[in-house]
């Protein structure tokens, strides 16, 4: 799983996920993209399972790229507790995602693949996305 090695603050507030995320929104790195449509939290094992889906359709025949990385501490209070007694413990890391951003990157395969496999990631993710490819910059 992936998560932070080490932390500021060990818990965090809430926080809004409000606007649209203007950076890492375009592909950078790869030739195909899996772009976020709405915001939410992913965390860090679906993240993992997305790329172990995408992995096991390629079969290990591509390069990916993970755009995101969760480095927000979530926090939960046992069942049945009363109300104060302070913060719950930390339960798992999600990464904040903003419509707009790029989630996953993929280079070395053809179009027909590379759709399928992001659409396979997609479905193990909590937002809705779409499949994006690189537009080539003309100076």
């Amino acid at each position: 799983m992936l998560m932070p090695k080490k932390v500021k603050f060990r818990k965090t507030q809430k926080g809004n996920m409000n606007g649209k995320a203007y950076r890492g929104s375009e592909v950078s790195f790869g030739e195909y993209g899996l772009k976020a449509l709405e915001p939410g939290w992913i965390s860090s094992r679906q993240i993992e399972s997305a790329r172990i889906a995408i992995n096991r359709h390629v079969k290990r025949g591509c390069k990916v790229w993970i755009r995101i990385f969760p480095d927000k501490p979530i926090t939960k209070k046992p069942a049945e507790t009363r109300m104060g007694k302070g913060k719950g413990a930390l339960e798992y890391w999600v990464a904040v995602v903003k419509p707009g951003r790029i989630i996953y990157e993929m280079s070395g395969v053809d179009e027909d693949t590379a759709k399928e496999a992001l659409r396979l990631a997609s479905h193990k993710l909590p937002i809705s996305t779409k499949f994006v490819k690189r537009e080539e910059v003309v100076i």
